[in-house]
């Protein structure tokens, strides 16, 4: 069962958007739960998302892609 990879909705204050900068591990890698997976960034502020759960990362935004908060950006399948 795949788990998505979510912008935490408390993630920043505010409504502004956020650019994905970085994916730290390649689509198709294998990851574990709570391993870092992409970084983020909105108003000068970088911050990380973790996997929800181990299994396959597959990637579903790209880096540089413009992203809201509660924004599906990858799966862990």
């Amino acid at each position: 069962m795949s788990k998505p990879i979510l912008i935490p909705h408390d993630l920043w204050e505010g409504d502004a958007e956020a650019v994905i900068t970085a994916w730290l591990v390649g689509d198709g890698a294998e990851v574990g739960q709570g391993d870092l997976v992409a970084e983020i960034m909105s108003e000068k502020a970088q911050f990380e998302i973790e996997a929800p759960a181990a299994g396959v990362l597959k990637i579903l935004e790209d880096e540089d892609a413009v992203v809201a908060k509660g924004a599906t950006i990858g799966a862990v399948e």
